[in-house]
């Protein structure tokens, strides 16, 4: 493990931050730390950060409520640049948004990258808006009946396919019914993050049952 006495700060006694939501992967920030923001981090376990433009100290959160708490800081090869992985309490950015990265600069025409959060977002555009012909607007226009129906029916889908070992089927008919998932959550107000949190708790409860049976 690396000490702070480890890495390399720059001629204004600066490192960069690279943070990243460890549940989503997604990059929130880019700020800097100098020694004792660092310090102040390890100690609190959440991240401190040192201003350029007050030329001060800041506590992620202090004044907002959205602390960030730190998972883990690792340093890349020349030990001259970090990234913290945090569970955050809420938006990253001071303007409300999810992260300071939210300003498209290029996006490729048919490369798209794909991700649980993207879709969640997509589903929600549908039930806001609800555009004729679209198959999700008829799943919310027919209601919560219809939505776990659709449910029940892939997951037998699902079964079927299993059973008869076809994986190219059981990958498709798991997508048709992570689908019909989404809109159900959708529709009851459910959000990816909740599920997730959910599952990591789970994996901490997992390994901590694991653990006691070794013991024993």
């Amino acid at each position: 493990m690396l000490k702070i006495e480890d890495l390399k700060f720059d001629k204004d006694g600066l490192i960069p931050a690279i943070v990243v939501d460890v549940n989503t992967k997604k990059v929130l920030t880019l700020a800097y730390m100098n020694k004792e923001s660092l310090a102040i981090t390890l100690e609190k376990g959440l991240t401190c950060f040192y201003s350029r433009s007050r030329q001060e100290l800041w506590l992620k959160g202090e004044t907002s409520g959205n602390y960030q708490h730190v998972v883990s800081i690792t340093a890349d090869c020349d030990k001259d640049a970090l990234v913290v992985k945090v569970e955050k309490d809420g938006p990253a950015c001071h303007t409300g948004e999810e992260s300071c990265f939210f300003n498209p600069v290029f996006i490729h025409e048919e490369k798209h990258e794909f991700s649980l959060r993207g879709l969640e977002q997509l589903l929600q555009g549908r039930k806001k808006e609800m555009p004729q012909g679209s198959y999700t607007t008829y799943l919310f226009e027919k209601g919560l009946d219809k939505i776990l129906k659709k449910v029940g029916e892939e997951s037998t889908e699902v079964i079927i396919a299993g059973k008869a070992k076809d994986k190219a089927e059981t990958i498709y008919e798991i997508a048709d019914l992570a689908y019909h998932v989404m809109v159900l959550m959708v529709e009851a107000g459910i959000s990816v993050d909740e599920v997730q949190a959910e599952l990591a708790s789970r994996h901490v409860i997992d390994h901590k049952v694991k653990q006691e049976k070794m013991t024993k």
